[in-house]
């Protein structure tokens, strides 16, 4: 076998190198395949815009519209994470296909309605854009009746019936998912315990830096714009009215109105004249430095050190009784979905409060009041102690006596951000501990 180390380890009999290397191709095509699936969804998504356009308008305002759909860096940030929030977008568009919006030749009332009905179930908030935009189909269709009793209720009826039907299976007993995102979000309003902003965030941050350089010209397609496109506008500014009533706020939360704003944005470009081009070069320009940036720069440590991780007992024959805890802000990193090994794993818990205690404190808040402290608490037996452990670089110094006393070394290091802030440092630090020998620190 020539180099190949035949050696029998964790990963199996065959030749490590060969073994490690297939696995990690396995693991990899496992990481891609979701993404590139939804690419081609918001791809898909795209087209269905661009078609729409070209039915109410013309081949060359459809052409603009795609072209700021296709230039919007928050569109390349987000069109190809598997997020519930792009699945909600591409299920919006391709409803909007359908939707009886005026000179449309491609309505159909029924699969508008089971596309919202689908988004609905895939995340509950996919509804509140569709409010005005359903309203407005019931205030103008003749047959009122019909539409509710032959359309929309049994439409209703039969995707309910099957999440009902499927989270029965999953859950084990009834549950009504929806109910439960409702309960959680706004009846008790706990997604607070993630972060709050105030209740202008939205116009004033949010909106704004999602749109980016498309933003004058989104202002400027509003007032040039027919009357009949007037729903997507009262859509887009009902869809930030209602976040805005929500105390927890995420840029992603307003992604499925995006596209709307593009048609404005398109008719401000469609009316440019004598500064067409510097327009077009200062859109696409600024918009794909900055979706270069996020998309392969901005915050890439956490995805490249879980690459790290996967490679432990993929390549190395020692690693079978390798173990990871992940000192980190919990969820800093993907976790199994980018292991896809057996691999024991631990990061710091912050799940939320649900028992309605005034000091509450989880476990991730607790070890940053005094990490050394906390260290010494939990891992008072030195067979306990992980054989890897992660953290930002702005918690090093802080634990260094730690790391030192328990015999760690650094063995890599990887960039993370240019913007470090709070408990999130510009690099991450991977630390291996040593069982003999003295400390190194690269």
């Amino acid at each position: 076998m020539g180099a190949f180390n035949s050696q029998k380890t964790c990963t199996g009999i065959w030749p490590l190198e060969l073994n490690g290397g297939i696995r990690s191709l396995k693991n990899r095509r496992m990481i891609w395949i979701p993404r590139l699936a939804q690419a081609l969804l918001s791809a898909i998504a795209d087209i269905r815009l661009y078609s729409l356009m070209k039915q109410l308008e013309n081949q060359q305002m459809a052409r603009w519209v795609f072209f700021c759909q296709l230039c919007s860096w928050f569109t390349w940030y987000c069109c190809t994470r598997t997020l519930t929030n792009t699945m909600e977008t591409v299920l919006t568009i391709i409803a909007l296909f359908y939707y009886p919006l005026e000179g449309s030749k491609s309505m159909n009332s029924v699969k508008y309605s089971s596309l919202v009905a689908l988004a609905f179930i895939i995340r509950p908030t996919a509804i509140i854009p569709w409010i005005p935009l359903v309203f407005r189909h019931f205030w103008q269709e003749q047959k009122k009746l019909d539409l509710i009793l032959h359309q929309f209720l049994p439409i209703g009826f039969v995707i309910l019936s099957l999440s009902l039907i499927i989270d029965r299976i999953f859950f084990g007993q009834w549950t009504l998912v929806q109910y439960n995102f409702l309960k959680f979000n706004v009846l008790q309003n706990l997604g607070t315990f993630y972060g709050s902003h105030p209740w202008h965030w939205y116009f004033s941050q949010g909106f704004p830096a999602v749109l980016g350089t498309h933003l004058p010209f989104f202002i400027h397609g509003c007032f040039l714009a027919p009357k009949r496109y007037r729903i997507l506008l009262v859509t887009v500014l009902w869809t930030l009215l209602v976040y805005s009533m929500l105390s927890h706020k995420e840029f992603r939360f307003i992604y499925p109105v995006l596209p709307f704003c593009m048609v404005f944005c398109g008719y401000s470009l469609n009316h440019l004249k004598m500064w067409k081009k510097p327009a077009l070069s200062f859109l696409f320009l600024s918009n794909m430095l900055l979706a270069l940036y996020t998309g392969l720069v901005h915050q890439r440590g956490t995805l490249d050190v879980m690459t790290h991780i996967q490679e432990l007992c993929y390549n190395k024959p020692n690693k079978s009784s390798a173990s990871v805890f992940i000192m980190m802000p919990c969820h800093s990193t993907p976790y199994y979905s980018h292991v896809h090994y057996p691999l024991p794993m631990r990061f710091l818990q912050c799940p939320p409060d649900l028992t309605g205690k005034r000091q509450y404190l989880d476990e991730a808040d607790t070890f940053y009041l005094n990490p050394l402290n906390w260290l010494d608490k939990e891992f008072h037996n030195d067979s306990t102690l992980p054989t890897h452990l992660i953290i930002f670089s702005v918690l090093e110094e802080e634990i260094s006596a730690f790391l030192i006393s328990s015999n760690y070394e650094r063995t890599a290091v990887f960039f993370h951000t240019h913007l470090p802030e709070g408990r999130t440092g510009s690099h991450i630090h991977v630390y291996e501990r040593k069982l003999e020998g003295t400390l190194n620190r690269r």
